[in-house]
C-alpha cells in the first residue's frame, strides 16, 4: 500500500495533568560548567554519553522540577462568520483551540504559538498547579508564528522560564519537550537535536528552526523545548509526518526569535519590526562553488544589492558570497532573514563574505525596510477592465509584511469585489502581483486605470509567472 506524502502540521492541544517521565540520563556525566567555563568554550568538550548502568538509571527529574511549573495549558474561543451555503445567509460559528505557552516573565507574560490564538476572542491559561487565569494577547506575530499573551489579575511572582538565546546548542544534545500531547495532561518527552538551522521546511520565508526527534504530538503547540540546564531554547511549533503523529522529525523556533517577539511586546510594540540588510542572493551550489574555486558548497551569492540600502552602505556587491552573520553560518536567504531578523533595527552587525577568494569581515547598521506596509491607503480602480480591484503599489516593507520579496516590483491586489468586471471577466485574484500591461513594467496605480479589452497582462500568481490578453 502506497504510503500517504509527509504533511506539515501544526499542532492545536488540549488540558492539563501532571506526568513524569523518567529517562537514561547522568546529569553529572554531562557536567554543569561554571560561568567562565561556558564563556571559553569548555562546556562544548566535556559533553559525554553515559558511561556504565549507574549512570544509565539516572534521571532528568531536576530538569523537569525546574522547567515544568513554567509551561502552561491554553484553552481559546472564537467566532467564526459563515454563510449558510444553500440560503446564502449570514451567521456564526463557535470555534476553538487549545495549545500550550510557557512563563517567561513573573508578571505573568506568556509566550505560545499564533496560531493556537488566531481569531480567538476569549483566551483561558491553566497552570501546571490547576490555578486559572484570563489573558489578552500583546502582540502576535504571523511570520514567526510566536505570539505573546499577558495573564489578568497577577498578584503574586509566577514560575518562569529563562530565555537562553546564547544559541550555543549543538547536534546531539540532550533536550526536553514539556506540552500536553493529545489532551492527557503535562508530558514529558525526551530526545536530541537533529539539526539546527533548518530553513528549507516551508514554515516560514524567514524561519531557522531547530529541529529535534523528542516525542511531539498534537497538543504540544506552543510549549517548551528545554535544555539540560532547565532554559528554554525555542518553542514548540511544526511536525513532518504521514498520520499527524509524531515521526521523530519536529521543529521549534529558536530563542533567540522567541526573545525578539518578546522584548517587541514587553517594550510596547504591536508589531514586530524586523530589518533588513537591503541584499537578495541564491544559495551555492556545488556548481558555483566549483566555479568560485571553493572547498565546499556555502554561503548566499549576493544576486541584488538595494540601492542605499544597509548592505550597499556597509560595501556589499553583486557576486559576493555571504557565509555568516555575527559568526553565524548564512546558507540561504531565509537564514539570512531569520540573522537578521533577530536584531533590533539600527543594531550593528558583522558580515562574513568572501570575495575574491578572501574572506573579509564587514560591518552593516540593519535597518527597517523602507515604504509603508499599511493596506489602509489601497485604491479601487474605478474604470477599465479591472475595474473592482483593490491595489496598491509594491515597496519592500509592503511586499516583506505579505510575505513577499521586498525587491519585487509591481501593484499588488488586495482585494477584488465580487461580482466586478475584474473578477467575472479578468480573473483577479487577491495577492496577484501585475507585473507588466502591454510589455511595460506596471510600477503605479494609475497605469492600470485605462487597461481595456485587447490588452496584455502580467501577473505572479503565488510565485507562478502567468500572461494572457483580455477579451
Amino acid at each position: 500500500m502506497a504510503m500517504p506524502p509527509f504533511r506539515l502540521t501544526m499542532w492545536m492541544m488540549m488540558k492539563t495533568r501532571t506526568l513524569a517521565i523518567a529517562l537514561a540520563l547522568t546529569l553529572a556525566a554531562c557536567g554543569q560548567p561554571n560561568d567562565s567555563q561556558a564563556q571559553d568554550g569548555v562546556f562544548a568538550e566535556n559533553r559525554v554519553v553515559p558511561g556504565d548502568a549507574l549512570a544509565m538509571k539516572s534521571s532528568f527529574a531536576p530538569v523537569v522540577r525546574t522547567a515544568a511549573p513554567a509551561v502552561v495549558n491554553i484553552s481559546a474561543r472564537g467566532v467564526q462568520q459563515v454563510r449558510d451555503p444553500f440560503w446564502g445567509i449570514p451567521g456564526q460559528r463557535q470555534t476553538g483551540s487549545v495549545g500550550s505557552g510557557v512563563i517567561v516573565r513573573p508578571d505573568g507574560v506568556v509566550v505560545t504559538n499564533n496560531h493556537v490564538i488566531a481569531g480567538m476572542q476569549q483566551i483561558r491559561v491553566t497552570l501546571n498547579d490547576r490555578r486559572e487565569f484570563n489573558a489578552r494577547v500583546v502582540l502576535a506575530d504571523e511570520r514567526s508564528d510566536i505570539a505573546v499573551l499577558q495573564l489578568e489579575d497577577v498578584n503574586e511572582r509566577l514560575p518562569t522560564l529563562d530565555i537562553d538565546d546564547r544559541e550555543e546548542q549543538q547536534i546531539g544534545d540532550l533536550v526536553l519537550a514539556i506540552g500536553n500531547p493529545f489532551g492527557v495532561g503535562q508530558t514529558v518527552t525526551n530526545g536530541i537535536i537533529s539539526a539546527l538551522n533548518r530553513t528549507e521546511t516551508g514554515i516560514s520565508d524567514s524561519g531557522s528552526f531547530i529541529q529535534t526527534d523528542a516525542a511531539i504530538n498534537p497538543g504540544n503547540s506552543g510549549g517548551a523545548l528545554v535544555d539540560m540546564d532547565g532554559d528554554l531554547i525555542g518553542i514548540n511549533t511544526a511536525i513532518f509526518s504521514r498520520s499527524g503523529s509524531s515521526s521523530g522529525v519536529g521543529f521549534a523556533v529558536p530563542a533567540s526569535m522567541v526573545k525578539r517577539v518578546v522584548d517587541s511586546a514587553v517594550g510596547g510594540a504591536t508589531v514586530v519590526v524586523r530589518p533588513w540588510l537591503g541584499v537578495k542572493g541564491e544559495a551555492v551550489s556545488a556548481e558555483i562553488a566549483r566555479s568560485l574555486d571553493m572547498d565546499r558548497p556555502q554561503g548566499l551569492v549576493v544576486t541584488e544589492v538595494w540601492p542605499n540600502g544597509p548592505g550597499a552602505r556597509a560595501g556589499l556587491r553583486e557576486g559576493d558570497v555571504i557565509t555568516a552573520v555575527d559568526g553565524a553560518e548564512v546558507n540561504d536567504q531565509a537564514g539570512l532573514n531569520f540573522r537578521v531578523g533577530t536584531r533590533a533595527p539600527n543594531e550593528a552587525v558583522e558580515v562574513t563574505v568572501l570575495r575574491d577568494g578572501r574572506t573579509q569581515t564587514l560591518n552593516a547598521r540593519v535597518q527597517p525596510l523602507p515604504g509603508n506596509a499599511s493596506t489602509e491607503n489601497a485604491t479601487v480602480v474605478r474604470s477599465g477592465v479591472l475595474s473592482g480591484a483593490q491595489v496598491l503599489a509594491l515597496n519592500p516593507a509592503l511586499a516583506d509584511s505579505l510575505g513577499g520579496d521586498p525587491f519585487a516590483s509591481g501593484v499588488i491586489v488586495g482585494r477584488v469585489q465580487r461580482g466586478s468586471y475584474a473578477s467575472r471577466s479578468v480573473g483577479l485574484q487577491a495577492g496577484d502581483i501585475i507585473l507588466t500591461v502591454n510589455g511595460r513594467s506596471v510600477t503605479s496605480v494609475q497605469q492600470l486605470a485605462d487597461v481595456g479589452r485587447g490588452s496584455e497582462l502580467t501577473i505572479n500568481r503565488r510565485g507562478q509567472r502567468i500572461s494572457g490578453v483580455i477579451r
